[in-house]
């Protein structure tokens, strides 16, 4: 039997369409609902929705928008995930139970009836898995309030389906990778804009997943502020362990600058154009000053091998730059591939 309570609840919003898709079909059937959007650390600019596209979306849906920004608890989840890596350095099922445990949290806090999100069964390989979504939903104290719009009638009932607060026949049968049937539902619903699939987290590049890496085994990856520099310029691990960062054009340079700390040694060259590098160890030697040195040197334009006047605070070091095959030991580069699975990527999620 249907009641006739006016039903709440806290919706996970990406702004990707699944995400779309869910709120819209929860909300045509006059349930209020509550978007909560995460500001997370490793997202990739240009490909996850800006903080006004996301309240364009949610004024067009009609709901309101709650954002949390990912604090220095979340890295945690980075440094040791519960369920291991997806790809690279992505915790994807630790980081989906993160941002469910906190939408718990809010729908206590406002008196919400249920949580629901835009995920798909079998979408994804590990994060998506039939046993997976019911492992999240146990691990977040969600069994029975976590409801997969999309993909509920594929899935067992939900408390708020069962109750009536949520007519399950006007669910779907969403399941497996292929986005044919999302994007009719769209076309449908008059939805044009919306971001591409996938694509939107740092940890899936090896490049940046290698800098997280040494960040943590160096002790470098513990609050958001020592992170932020992971995003910028060339990176270098000295014998000594110190670290060396190296911008690759002017606004690197300028954020660099900024982003050093009061025992960061900077470095920049004098009459000709190159990169501002950055030295970060507890002691600095003369042999590592040398290097970042030559480092400063290797990038500087018009160099051809020659000497190079360089600045570091208010000394002046003439260096000769670096060749290529010299830094190649000092790059922090991903590993080689090889015939068998890393242990924390043949990890299997839940």
């Amino acid at each position: 039997m249907i009641t006739s309570r006016k039903a709440k609840a806290v919706g996970l919003f990406s702004g990707s369409l699944d995400s779309i898709l869910a709120f819209k079909l929860i909300t045509e059937q006059g349930i209020q609902a509550v978007a909560l959007n995460f500001k997370l650390p490793f997202g990739i600019a240009g490909r996850v929705p800006s903080q006004e596209q996301l309240q364009t979306l949610a004024g067009i849906l009609g709901v309101t928008l709650i954002t949390l920004e990912a604090g220095d608890d979340y890295l945690e989840i980075v440094r040791a995930p519960k369920y291991g890596y997806v790809l690279e350095l992505a915790p994807c099922v630790d980081c989906r139970a993160y941002m469910l445990k906190r939408a718990k949290e809010l729908m206590k806090e406002i008196k919400a009836d249920f949580v629901f999100t835009g995920e798909v069964l079998g979408q994804r390989h590990f994060s998506q898995s039939r046993r997976s979504l019911r492992l999240l939903e146990k691990a977040c104290g969600l069994e029975g309030r976590l409801l997969r719009p999309l993909s509920a009638k594929v899935l067992e009932p939900t408390l708020p389906e069962l109750s009536g607060l949520v007519r399950r026949e006007r669910l779907l049968d969403f399941h497996g990778k292929k986005r044919r049937r999302q994007i009719r539902l769209a076309q449908e619903y008059g939805i044009v804009d919306y971001p591409p699939p996938g694509g939107g987290c740092l940890l899936t590049d090896r490049n940046f997943a290698s800098r997280c890496r040494d960040a943590i085994a160096h002790n470098q990856f513990n609050t958001l502020k020592e992170i932020e520099i992971l995003h910028y310029g060339r990176h270098f691990r000295l014998p000594s362990k110190a670290k060396v960062v190296a911008g690759r054009n002017e606004e690197e340079n300028e954020i660099i600058s900024k982003l050093a700390g009061p025992d960061d040694l900077l470095f920049k060259p004098l009459n000709t154009k190159g990169p501002l590098v950055l030295l970060h160890a507890k002691k600095k030697t003369k042999k590592d000053i040398g290097i970042a040195a030559r480092i400063c040197a290797r990038y500087c334009d018009n160099t051809k091998g020659k000497a190079v006047q360089v600045q570091c605070d208010q000394v002046i070091l003439s260096v000769r730059p670096y060749k290529d095959e010299d830094l190649t030991p000092l790059r922090i580069t991903p590993p080689e591939p090889t015939a068998e699975p890393s242990a924390t990527t043949s990890k299997k999620p839940l």
